[in-house]
């Protein structure tokens, strides 16, 4: 099999990817996705710094736009859903949360946004809150109130992800033992020493509890600022080499071009959320990142390596795939 035959018969599924948080943006532009091959895709619906006014218009027509494109996209996160879009040549499409804020210290609302379509929420995106602890800030456990949060996050079938959230409270979180957590968009700090990458203690904690942790394509969090496709591919040696194949998965964290939409809200910090003293530069802007056209790259770079075709398929897709049978049946 050529890789790009096994590329074509996989499932792919990228598990955090972003467009801009702006009710007018044209979700068409996920036909990159599509078109390289990918089966899933996992979107940003909000971060811990936008209002539930922003958020809540920007599901409603994201939600509009994916059924109006029927022919091209399939709403749904789940593991039949997604092979449903498989096998129909479209790509399946879910959102995510970056941060516990708009949950407002409300478990209920956790099943509110997974009804709307959110399939996956972390607690905390960078900076400490009522909930967790940021990656990027004082190293602080986790609260009584995020424990709920957690607790219900599992019972209602969402993905438990630990993406941006500090090392002490995902320890924490994992500790709790309810079941395997994701990470959607984190690579290893052995290889790139960043705050927002993860430890080998964290590395492991996560295969103990049956979980994922997916490479990201973010050039800062790479060896290579430029996310080149070989980059890629030594994060992922690294987290097999360590966690085992079954908890190696694939995220882009791409961001698509905004065309001058605003999706920031008016004020906001971005020497806050994005600190100049961890080699930020103005936010997020000026950041290399991998794009959808390099999954094709993925697959064609882990055969090279010698992983066989079984392998690959776990890591491009069947992981994540796996992972959502047991959370959700």
């Amino acid at each position: 099999m050529t890789p790009a035959e096994l590329h074509a018969s996989a499932v792919v599924w990228d598990a955090h990817s972003c467009v801009p948080l702006h009710p007018d943006f044209d979700l068409g532009a996920l036909e990159r996705h599509r078109r390289a091959g990918a089966s899933f895709v996992s979107i940003n619906i909000g971060m811990d710094m936008n209002p539930l006014d922003q958020i809540l218009p920007v599901i409603a027509s994201f939600r509009e736009q994916i059924g109006r494109r029927a022919d091209l996209f399939l709403f749904t996160a789940t593991a039949e859903g997604v092979l449903r879009a498989k096998r129909e040549g479209k790509l399946a499409v879910a959102f995510d949360l970056e941060g516990g804020v708009p949950l407002r210290g409300r478990p209920e609302m956790v099943r509110l946004f997974r009804d709307l379509g959110v399939h996956q929420i972390h607690l905390a995106y960078n900076r400490n809150n009522e909930l967790a602890g940021g990656c990027y800030d004082e190293d602080v456990p986790l609260t009584a109130s995020g424990r709920r949060i957690v607790e219900e996050i599992y019972r209602a079938g969402v993905l438990m992800d630990l993406s941006h959230t500090g090392h002490r409270t995902s320890l924490e979180i994992m500790a709790m033992g309810l079941g395997p957590v994701v990470f959607s968009h984190a690579n290893p700090r052995a290889i790139r020493d960043d705050r927002r990458n993860l430890t080998e203690v964290q590395i492991e904690a996560c295969a103990r509890t049956g979980g994922v942790i997916c490479v990201t394509g973010v050039g800062r969090f790479l060896a290579d600022p430029e996310a080149r496709t070989p980059a890629i591919l030594d994060c992922i040696d690294h987290y097999v080499a360590r966690a085992g194949i079954a908890h190696v998965g694939i995220s882009l964290d791409y961001e698509y071009p905004g065309g001058g939409l605003r999706d920031l809200p008016e004020g906001v910090d971005r020497a806050y959320w994005w600190p100049p003293e961890e080699g930020y530069r103005g936010g997020i802007s000026g950041i290399r990142l991998a794009t959808p056209e390099q999954l094709p790259e993925i697959t064609g770079g882990l055969l090279a390596r010698g992983y066989g075709a079984e392998e690959v398929r776990r890591i491009l897709g069947g992981n994540m795939l796996d992972l959502v049978r047991r959370i959700r049946g």
